[in-house]
C-alpha cells in the first residue's frame, strides 16, 4: 500500500491514523495473490441495487483505471476512509471484498453467510454479506452498497499478477447502465440508457445475451482448419487470459494436437489445472483472430452444469482489450471498435517458468512450476527456486510484468539468472524458444 492521507476531501472525514496503520499492517502480512478466471456464486438472491442515484445530476461518470497484467484495476475508497484497489469484473455477479481484515477492524456486522462455488466448480467456500458500505469509485459514489466478504483471501490475487488488489467490482455496481471500456484511454464510462446517443463512428454492433447481469457472446471457433463450432462465451474482464474453452461441454471442442499441460492460472479457491494450446481461428462481431492462445479445461464430473448457463467458455482481457467496448445491458448489444492492441500477436512465455510474486512490495519472485521439456527445465530450474538476479540486475528492481516481458522475448535470446535453492546461490542460463 502506498502513502496514507490524514483526511479525504469527500465529506472532509478525519481519518484515525492508528486504524489506517493497523489495516495496512494486516493487509501486508497476508501473503497475497491472484486473478479470477471463473466465479459462480450460489447466492443470486443477494439484494439488488440500483445505481441510478449516482447519475442523477450528470450525464455520465468517468472512472480512470490502471491496466496491469491484463487486469482493469480501479481505485476504491472504502467507507470514506480507506484506499483499496478492485478489479472491474463483468464476469462476476456481485462485488466482493477479499480481505476480511478490513471489515473486522471497522467492526462491520456480518448479516448472513453464503457458500460460493470455486473455480473448479466443486469446492465450496464461505463468504458473508455486509450492507450499508460507502464506496467511492473514481467520481462514482455508492453510499449504501451491499457486498460479499470472503472468509479468507481465496483469490490471492497478488501472487500471480504481481498487482496489489483487494477485491472485485461486480455487475451489481453497474447493472442497467451503459458501460463503455476505453482500453486506449484507460477510462470506464457509465451512463444511463436515456443518456446514450449511440456508440459513435467506427463501432460495429453485435448481439449479446445477459443472464444474471453477466454478458454472453456467441462466437465461432475453429480449433482445426476443417471445422467451425458455435460457442457461447462469457465476456469476462476479470480474466487475464485470451480464451478458455470447456472441452466436455460440446463434442466439437476437441483439444488441438499440440498443447502444454499444467497450471493454467488461478481462480476462486485454488490453482486451475488444464492445457494451453492454440485455436486456428476465432470469429465474433465480424472480426477474425488467428492462432489464438486458448486455455482448455474439463468441467469436473458431477458438477451441476446448469450453473454454466449453457456456456462453453470465457473470453478474457487479452482479446477484449483489442477493442474499445461498449456494453448495453438493457438492449443486449455490444459495440466494438478496434483499439491500438487489435493486431498484437498472441505471444506466450518462451522460458517455461511459472513465477509468482511475494513479499510486501511484490518484488520477490519464486518459481511456482516448471513446464516439462522447456528451456527452464533444460537449465535445471525447479519449483521453489528464488530468483535473485535476472540478466545481472537484482530481481527486486523488476515487477512481475517486467519478468513476463523478459521471458517472452525473441526466440534464441539468452536469459541469465541467479537463483537461491536451499540457501545456495546457483547460476542458470535459459535460451528462449517457442513452446506453443
Amino acid at each position: 500500500m502506498k502513502g496514507l492521507c490524514s483526511f479525504i476531501l469527500s465529506g472532509m472525514v478525519f481519518v484515525c491514523r492508528d486504524l489506517l496503520l493497523s489495516l495496512t499492517t494486516f493487509l501486508s502480512m497476508k501473503n497475497p495473490a491472484l486473478h479470477i478466471l471463473l466465479l459462480l456464486l450460489c447466492c443470486s438472491h443477494l439484494p439488488a441495487q440500483s445505481n441510478f442515484q449516482t447519475l442523477q445530476s450528470v450525464r455520465k461518470i468517468d472512472i480512470p483505471f490502471e491496466y496491469l497484467n491484463d487486469l482493469i484495476v480501479v481505485k476504491v475508497t472504502f467507507n470514506q476512509v480507506f484506499p483499496l484497489k478492485f478489479i472491474f469484473d463483468t464476469g462476476a455477479e456481485h462485488t466482493i471484498l477479499a480481505r476480511k481484515e478490513v471489515t473486522d477492524l471497522f467492526g462491520i456486522p456480518y448479516e448472513r453467510e453464503f457458500k460460493l462455488l470455486g473455480s473448479d466448480m466443486k469446492t465450496e467456500l464461505t463468504a458473508y454479506l455486509v450492507r450499508n458500505i460507502h464506496l467511492r469509485v473514481g467520481n462514482m459514489v455508492l453510499p449504501d452498497q451491499s457486498m460479499l466478504v470472503l472468509d479468507d483471501d481465496y483469490f490471492r490475487f497478488q501472487e500471480i499478477t504481481g498487482v496489489e488488489v483487494h477485491g472485485i467490482l461486480g455487475a451489481d455496481v453497474f447493472r442497467g447502465l451503459i458501460v463503455k471500456i476505453n482500453y486506449d484511454r484507460k477510462v470506464i464510462t457509465l451512463m444511463k440508457k436515456s443518456s446514450f446517443k449511440g456508440p459513435g463512428k467506427g463501432y460495429d454492433t453485435t448481439g449479446i445475451e445477459v443472464f444474471r447481469n453477466k454478458p454472453y457472446l456467441v462466437a465461432g471457433v475453429s480449433i482445426r482448419r476443417d471445422s467451425m463450432a458455435k460457442v457461447k462465451l462469457l465476456l469476462d474482464t476479470g480474466a487475464t487470459l485470451s480464451m478458455m474453452l470447456y472441452t466436455d461441454t460440446d463434442p466439437s471442442l476437441v483439444m488441438p494436437a499440440h498443447t502444454l499441460k499444467g497450471q493454467i492460472g488461478m481462480g476462486l479457491g485454488g490453482y486451475l489445472e488444464g492445457y494451453l494450446g492454440r485455436v486456428h481461428q476465432l470469429e465474433f462481431g465480424g472480426e477474425y483472430f488467428n492462432e489464438v492462445l486458448t486455455n482448455f479445461q474439463e468441467v469436473n464430473e458431477g458438477v451441476d452444469t446448469t450453473l454454466l448457463f449453457g456456456r462453453n467458455g470465457i473470453i478474457g482481457n487479452k482479446i477484449l482489450s483489442r477493442f474499445n467496448v461498449i456494453l448495453d445491458y438493457t438492449s443486449e448489444k455490444m459495440y466494438l471498435k478496434p483499439s491500438r492492441r487489435f493486431s498484437k500477436k498472441f505471444d506466450y512465455d518462451k522460458s517455461g517458468l511459472i513465477v509468482i510474486a511475494a513479499g510486501t512490495k511484490l518484488n520477490s519472485f519464486v518459481v511456482l512450476d516448471v513446464i516439462a521439456e522447456s528451456p527452464a527445465a533444460d537449465a535445471g530450474l525447479q519449483k521453489g527456486d528464488i530468483l535473485k538476479r535476472v540478466n545481472l540486475r537484482p530481481s527486486a528492481l523488476f515487477s512481475l510484468a517486467d519478468l513476463h516481458r523478459i521471458f517472452s522475448r525473441k526466440e534464441g535470446k539468452k536469459v541469465r539468472i541467479i537463483i537461491v535453492r536451499e540457501g545456495k546461490r546457483l547460476k542458470k542460463t535459459l535460451t528462449l524458444r517457442h513452446l506453443i
